[in-house]
């Protein structure tokens, strides 16, 4: 790759049609991530400096979603993709170094490809291409030696030109003072009335400045996502790569046809996933867990050594050794150090258990923080929300909550206490003491009997 500054352009600006969407179409999403980030991202991870997303259709919604970790130059009006570029420099200035340039709807590129790419980069400019056994559909390249002369789009060919089978891949590398020197040259004199960023490669070639072509027999370099069937074979694509790496760096997946790992995940050596499992955002797990069937986590952390099934968290972290589910809820800004438990139908949010806390049935914990080996009753509740704020539950190590426990907030429960079954605590139990907040058992002998008498004498 050249010393100097390298400038990506990604051409989002696109209204997307065929997608039949308000969602603009570089933000569909593949494995989790929008397209157009995936593109970025792979540009930056390979070196490129800076990247500037070009947006028009729904661009409000992609400068949202995508926040301020790009740059963004607007097009208003959707002239082709030489106006795209256009419009980008416009905005830039004058630009120093080499232009990368690619689509947002390409989300197969990779950066190992964007790095081939840009070391291959000689010249003027590298135009990216695709050798097929059938280019059908694609604007066609022609090669002479290792140099592209001209692209003719798809409805501009001849019935020869339409023979050639290398493919226009969409992507170049260009010096950027000739860029904007080819960008002045362009004209809309063709079956779309559009200005046509290709035409800088015949441009470049009649002015006898060489256009190298770098080629490839990947097809997946090609792969645009204009509908909703091309989305899915995208994320069938990219799902199955992704799979695939974990599997080789010592993860079992159990069965890669039910399981959905986002790109940004990472997982530790000797790790199982087991099947129906989602694994979004910037998850990690550690090595030696097993997770899942069915389970999905977005942006969560898993220590070694976790057992987690049938359950569900995000932005949350988790210890060493824990053990979560059936149906379990892991809800934002929880932390479970090491070799905590959580049971079938409990739900953690906002709050902190220390080491070893168990919580086995049917519990709900907000904002709350436990100490070390307490025991949480089955059917507890931290009645955290009194309709105007939240208060937090306190609850010491070594305190046994008995079950059907409603905890009050604010409360606190000190160190070796106990709540009765079925106690409703709003005061604080000092520790070692216990907290009965339930009304006194009357016993009355002969009761039921008498009742079920005066009914069947009614009856009669």
């Amino acid at each position: 790759m050249p010393n100097a500054t390298t400038t990506g352009l990604i051409l989002a600006a696109g209204k997307g049609t065929r997608m039949k969407s308000d969602l603009p179409k570089c933000l569909h999403r593949v494995c989790g991530v929008p397209m157009v980030k995936l593109v970025a991202d792979n540009m930056i991870a390979a070196g490129v400096d800076e990247v500037i997303i070009v947006v028009g259709h729904g661009g409000e919604s992609l400068i949202s979603e995508l926040g301020d970790s790009y740059k963004y130059a607007w097009q208003h009006e959707q002239l082709g993709t030489g106006h795209a570029v256009q419009c980008a420099l416009a905005e830039l200035g004058d630009v120093e170094g080499t232009v990368v340039i690619a689509c947002g709807d390409t989300p197969l590129i990779s950066t190992e490809y964007f790095k081939q790419f840009l070391d291959a980069h000689s010249g003027v400019c590298t135009l990216s291409v695709a050798h097929l056994a059938d280019a059908s559909g694609y604007g066609r390249v022609v090669v002479e030696g290792d140099k592209a002369t001209r692209i003719v789009e798809q409805k501009d060919a001849s019935a020869d030109e339409k023979q050639i089978r290398h493919a226009n891949a969409g992507m170049y590398c260009v010096d950027g003072a000739a860029l904007r020197e080819a960008l002045k040259t362009l004209k809309s004199d063709n079956a779309q009335g559009e200005y046509y960023l290709t035409d800088i490669v015949s441009y470049f070639s009649e002015s006898g400045r060489a256009v190298t072509a770098f080629v490839s027999d990947d097809p997946a370099i090609l792969l645009g996502v204009n509908d909703r069937v091309q989305l899915a074979e995208a994320n069938a694509i990219l799902r199955k790569q992704i799979n695939e790496r974990h599997m080789r760096a010592g993860v079992t997946i159990v069965d890669p046809s039910s399981t959905y790992i986002g790109p940004d995940v990472k997982i530790g050596q000797d790790s199982i996933i087991e099947p129906n499992t989602y694994l979004e955002g910037s998850t990690r797990i550690g090595k030696g867990s097993r997770i899942g069937p069915n389970c999905k986590f977005t942006d969560i952390e898993v220590g070694d050594d976790c057992y987690i099934f049938l359950s569900h968290g995000y932005e949350a972290k988790i210890g060493n050794g824990c053990r979560i589910g059936p149906f379990a809820n892991v809800r934002p800004k929880t932390v479970l150090e090491d070799g905590v438990r959580l049971g079938n139908f409990v739900e953690v949010n906002r709050s902190h258990l220390h080491e070893g806390v168990k919580v086995n049935h049917l519990t709900y914990i907000g904002d709350s923080e436990i100490g070390e080996e307490t025991n949480i009753g089955a059917g507890t509740i931290t009645c955290n929300f009194d309709g105007y704020k939240k208060s937090r539950t306190m609850i010491g190590k070594n305190v046994f909550v008995g079950s059907n426990s409603t905890l009050v907030a604010p409360v606190t429960i000190g160190d070796g206490a106990l709540t009765a079954a079925g106690s409703v605590i709003t005061d604080e139990i000092p520790a070692g003491g216990a907290g009965f907040g339930r009304a006194r058992q009357v016993t009355k002998d002969g009761w039921a009997e008498r009742r079920r008498q005066q009914h069947e004498n009614k009856s009669e």
